[in-house]
């Protein structure tokens, strides 16, 4: 039998690391049902959940949202052209480099038209 030595029987317990801060103390907000839909309402709109806008409107009393609609529109807009592109590349490695160009030609002009709107 061979023995280990004690570095290699450490085992690591894996997951996610510990957190320098711990939130431990936990507050309850009563909210009646109108009240909650409005705060589920907003904290989405700011793309947080809502125990962070609920924490974020105490300790600061605002919330900066992460992105305006306008920016979600034009990231979920390049997302699908970039979607696009991937598709379009698989094609070009099937068919040719061709036939791929001629439609790489069609999404470059309307990602150029995303970005002229963006830049407005």
């Amino acid at each position: 039998m061979i023995m280990k030595s004690d570095e290699e029987q450490i085992k690591h317990s894996g997951g996610r690391p510990k957190q320098s801060i711990k939130k431990d103390t936990v507050t309850g907000v009563r909210l009646s049902k109108l009240e909650h839909f409005v705060v589920k309402q907003k904290a989405s709109k700011a793309g947080l959940g809502i125990s962070v806008y609920i924490r974020e409107m105490a300790l600061n009393g605002q919330v900066v949202a992460r992105l305006s609609e306008e920016e979600r529109q034009f990231v979920r807009a390049a997302l699908g052209i970039a979607n696009n592109l991937n598709q379009l590349t698989m094609k070009a490695h099937r068919e040719g480099a061709l036939k791929a160009l001629l439609v790489f030609e069609t999404y470059r002009n309307e990602f150029d038209e995303l970005l002229k709107r963006f830049k407005k």
